[in-house]
């Protein structure tokens, strides 16, 4: 009987270590160590002790020292050698620690021997994946077994999908009863004062994606129908493949990202469990307090563009889509795009990354274009046309190096600190288990902003 066996062992767990951050020494992994240097053993983070762990001891090593700089690295951080392609290693680590931020990229290729170790031993675990065959087959395999150790396992835990799911909601809660929205569209404007080079994990995530879509399809199939939320209103129209959305001053493409699925799976989550997930032990008041969120939530359409001022640069984005979608099929294809990235990406992905000041001189936003209905009642007496538009505003600095790592420690401390509020376990995305926790505010307090634009009445 297997369940009876592992639940004493997970009982027995005392990990030595709050946090391991695992591959710390990649691209986006060194900026997660600077990150959370911010908070080891500062007064009331619950963040006390942290082990770096990889493949490469030396590595590691020389990104402690470029993550503590100008400062010494702390003492007694441990290094900890541990390899996605020996699973004693993953199993041993997981032991040792209370949660594991994966930062090992691309998922699809290391990172389910991850899950798989922290969902058999009963470690929390947090990654930065955008990617949603990774997550759709991780929740299909290893929820049920994340659930019976007590494993918290939450993907998108970065700029995929964290501000599309927290802007979504914030843009909902906006729509004060007998208002409901319809629709909210998120358009995402990268901008820098510099160039804008992207992160290569994404880039080579994308052409994985494209290889790997026909999986998607056969693993959604082969699952049993989530619940679909019950939306006021008619579906949204097509639109035009390009849009002009004058209100904000964007030029827009539809942006095939993760975010528009891991939102729509909150929703399914949420229309299943009306009010939100029970936390492992939460007290009489955080139930009231979690109900009460989740009543302000309000089930929408979404979707996600990516906009820039010119339409020539939309012309790139689809010039680089095109090249992504017809060679990331083949595998001679998928070989070129890998081996030259900055080719076929028009230079906005290169193998040796961004410099420190492109990072630095980089930022975003992400306006939330909600339509709805000023009173639900209206859609009863047959006006199907929205008649209220609340347009919100999510913005912060460059998305893969800083912001992608503040989400990462901000989620890593809640989980620290208010795990009795947290699902026991199971396999999540980001919205249904922060949603109502104090995320949004912690991401205010670290550069992250929430802004309602406006709120206007739309003529017939």
């Amino acid at each position: 009987m297997q369940p009876m066996e592992d639940e004493p062992q997970v009982q027995k767990r005392s990990p030595q270590y709050d946090v391991v951050i695992f591959g710390a020494s990649g691209f986006t992994g060194k900026y997660v160590v600077q990150e959370a240097l911010k908070f080891l053993n500062t007064p009331s983070s619950p963040l006390k002790s942290l082990a770096l762990a990889g493949r490469n001891p030396t590595k590691l090593r020389e990104t402690l020292k470029w993550a503590a700089h100008p400062q010494n690295p702390p003492p007694h951080i441990p290094i900890l050698t541990a390899d996605t392609t020996d699973p004693q290693s993953l199993r041993r680590l997981c032991t040792q620690t209370k949660l594991i931020l994966n930062c090992v990229g691309p998922f699809r290729l290391y990172g389910e021997p991850v899950v798989a170790a922290c969902a058999e031993t009963g470690c929390d675990y947090l990654d930065i994946c955008g990617e949603p065959e990774f997550m759709e087959r991780m929740e299909a395999k290893y929820h049920e077994k994340a659930v019976e150790t007590g494993s918290l396992v939450v993907s998108a835990c970065g700029f995929d999908s964290v501000p599309a799911e927290l802007g979504f909601m914030f843009n909902s809660r906006q729509w004060v009863a007998p208002a409901v929205p319809n629709r909210v569209e998120a358009y995402l404007s990268l901008e820098s004062e510099k160039r804008i080079v992207g992160n290569l994990g994404t880039y080579e995530s994308a052409v994985l994606g494209v290889a790997n879509a026909d999986k998607l399809l056969e693993l959604r199939r082969s699952r049993p129908r989530r619940a679909r939320p019950v939306i006021p209103g008619p579906p949204p129209p097509k639109g035009p493949t390009i849009e002009h959305q004058k209100n904000i001053g964007l030029h827009a493409v539809k942006l095939p990202s993760a975010d528009s699925i891991v939102v729509r799976r909150t929703l399914a989550t949420l229309t299943e469990n009306p009010d939100g997930l029970p936390g492992l032990n939460e007290s009489a008041e955080q139930i009231e307090r979690r109900k009460a969120f989740w009543s302000t939530v309000k089930p929408a359409h979404f979707g996600v563009k990516i906009g820039t001022k010119s339409l020539l640069g939309i012309y790139r984005i689809i010039a680089v889509g095109i090249f992504i979608g017809i060679l990331g099929k083949v595998a001679f294809g998928r070989w070129l795009l890998l081996k030259f990235p900055s080719f076929f990406s028009l230079g906005w992905f290169e193998k040796k990354g961004p410099t420190e000041d492109e990072v630095r001189s980089a930022s975003f936003k992400m306006w939330f274009v909600g339509h709805g209905f000023g009173d639900i009642n209206l859609i009863s007496q047959g006006n199907s046309k929205p008649d209220m538009e609340i347009v919100t505003r999510v913005m912060g600095p460059e998305i893969g190096y800083l912001t992608t790592p503040i989400i990462l420690l901000q989620c890593a401390l809640i989980v620290l600190n208010q795990r009795d509020n947290l699902p026991k376990g199971g396999v999540y995305p980001p919205g249904i288990v922060f949603g109502p926790t104090d995320l949004q505010e912690r991401l205010q307090q670290n550069g992250i902003s929430f802004d309602v634009v406006s709120k206007n009445a739309i003529s017939a």
